[in-house]
């Protein structure tokens, strides 16, 4: 099973890498791709050198697509056709799609939220741009193949929660285990 992290200039470090670090010690292959060649700059000035670019992956499946936010990151994302059209392509054939913080945007810019409950950075997604997304005050929401979290503090409930909705139950609390998490 194989996950598409696409990473925009401008993304959110925390989410991006929390997401993909757990689910790697998940055991799940992710693939970070970049929306060009070279290191991605975070919005803090992290840079990541993403695994590939998203033209070399474009038109590959996977089991999940995870869209970190942040900002510029969200808006470079929503403004990439490629991006848009994996996403829709997987979503018709039921793989899971996820995004967090800024990026649920991008989900609901593709009609993948209509009709569906999700979450987001407060702001991000306004309810009259949407009028069939129900907007839900929780860190993580899932409602079918879609997964949302809600910003940076969410981002381990987040990426535990994909564990969960890819590999199950048993899975995710051997991850949360081994990260010594108290709550």
């Amino acid at each position: 099973m194989r996950v598409l992290v696409p990473l925009a200039q401008g993304f959110e470090e925390l989410e991006a890498v929390t997401v993909i670090d757990l689910l790697r010690r998940a055991e799940i292959k992710v693939l970070v791709a970049g929306l060009m060649e070279g290191p991605v700059k975070s919005s803090h000035g992290v840079a990541i050198l993403p695994d590939t670019t998203l033209d070399a992956v474009k038109d590959q499946d996977f089991a999940m697509v995870v869209l970190p936010g942040g900002l510029p990151g969200a808006q470079h994302l929503e403004n990439d056709p490629r991006v848009r059209e994996i996403l829709r392509r997987h979503a018709e054939r039921g793989a899971y799609t996820a995004a967090i913080c800024a990026a649920p945007k991008v989900l609901a810019s593709a009609g993948l939220l209509d009709g569906r409950q999700a979450t987001c950075y407060p702001g991000c997604v306004r309810p009259e741009d949407f009028p069939r997304l129900r907007l839900i005050d929780q860190p993580v929401v899932v409602d079918g193949q879609v997964v949302t979290g809600r910003g940076p503090g969410a981002a381990m409930d987040f990426a535990l929660t994909l564990i969960e909705s890819l590999a199950g139950r048993e899975r995710r609390e051997a991850v949360e285990s081994a990260l010594l998490r108290t709550r």
